[in-house]
């Protein structure tokens, strides 16, 4: 999906981050408000942080300072240039709560195009698109996924441009992140990047191209990942790929080998943090840690693993694994990790 076609780039946004702003549940709507190129967050909703700003809630100075408000029919009488809802948070179920309801209801009626990552697709349900056209508003769905379904096939290897994989040693340890920092980075150097997402935070942030990847059937996977960087890398020099999950993990191996096949990178950036002794909710599945996975990586592709992005010390984490490393949540670590890869290219 390549939301940055259909909108007008900053498009003036309200972000519906219901109970999870700048928590880890919300990690969309954290991601949107703080790093979008495509939607300027104008206010968020979130009654459980309502008062507050989006600069306090998410403790980052480089935050917008957007209030926090009870509900969408108060963010337009705060913000009534916005022109999109942005739904940041895909509930446990995936069911859309009442009150969430409510909410897109009024933004519609506002005249607020939706952006929506839940699990239930708006685009397809009557009433919603009954709703939508009554108003002149659009719904898109960046969790469904595409209709052009292919098996990879190889061709990512003629295109001319390098390809840079983010791979975890777990979930949730900062790919998304990772890989918009470097592409943030290589764009201020002067680099022409783009970049592409596999999951919703990414597709939201502004991606030249992105997929929800756990949405894709197994067999086109990678299929489909070698599409959109062939799509990427037509236009730009380097490309960059969000990586899903670790392919040590017994849950989730299977989307980030099809990552990893499908990207088919140039060069690797693997990303952990180094506090984690499990995974994440599966106790009794030990982390491999990043020996383990710079091996898989070597085991399954001709990459170069060329840099780390810790959570922790990056001097300390570097004399431990014997490779380039950075914390992109510090100042000039994005640079220091794009500077590693491009000696690795």
């Amino acid at each position: 999906m390549d939301l940055r076609s259909a909108f007008d780039a900053p498009a003036p946004a309200i972000v519906l981050a219901e109970g999870a702003f700048g928590d880890v549940a919300g990690k969309t709507a954290n991601g949107v408000v703080m790093h979008s190129e495509l939607f300027d967050a104008r206010a968020v909703v979130d009654s459980t942080t309502a008062g507050r700003s989006a600069r306090d809630v998410l403790g980052k100075p480089d935050a917008p300072d957007v209030p926090v408000v009870e509900s969408v029919a108060d963010a337009l009488d705060a913000r009534p240039d916005a022109a999109v809802l942005v739904v940041g948070v895909a509930p446990a179920g995936g069911d859309l709560p009442e009150a969430w309801a409510d909410d897109i209801e009024d933004a519609i009626a506002g005249g607020c195009d939706v952006v929506s990552g839940l699990h239930t697709f708006l685009s397809e349900d009557a009433e919603w698109q009954a709703l939508a056209a009554e108003h002149g508003t659009r719904l898109f769905d960046v969790r469904k996924p595409p209709s052009d379904l292919r098996v990879a096939d190889g061709s990512v290897e003629d295109v001319d441009a390098d390809i840079v994989l983010t791979c975890g040693t777990d979930c949730a340890v900062g790919k998304r992140t990772t890989t918009f920092e470097l592409y943030r980075a290589a764009r201020q150097a002067g680099l022409d990047a783009g970049w592409v997402a596999t999951g919703q935070t990414g597709i939201m942030v502004g991606a030249q191209q992105g997929v929800v990847v756990d949405r894709v059937p197994a067999d086109f996977a990678a299929g489909v990942v070698e599409s959109m960087v062939k799509d990427v890398a037509a236009d730009h020099d380097l490309v960059f790929v969000e990586g899903q999950a670790s392919l040590a993990h017994r849950a989730y191996a299977g989307v980030t080998l099809s990552l990893l096949h499908g990207a088919w990178p140039d060069a690797v950036v693997l990303v952990d943090d180094p506090t984690r002794k499990t995974r994440g909710p599966f106790p009794r599945f030990e982390l491999g840690g990043v020996e383990a996975e710079r091996d898989l990586v070597a085991a399954h592709s001709d990459a170069t693993v060329a840099a780390l992005s810790t959570w922790g010390d990056p001097e300390s984490e570097g004399e431990k694994h014997g490779l380039p490393t950075a914390n992109v949540y510090r100042d000039g670590g994005a640079a220091d990790l794009l500077d590693a890869v491009r000696d690795a290219l």
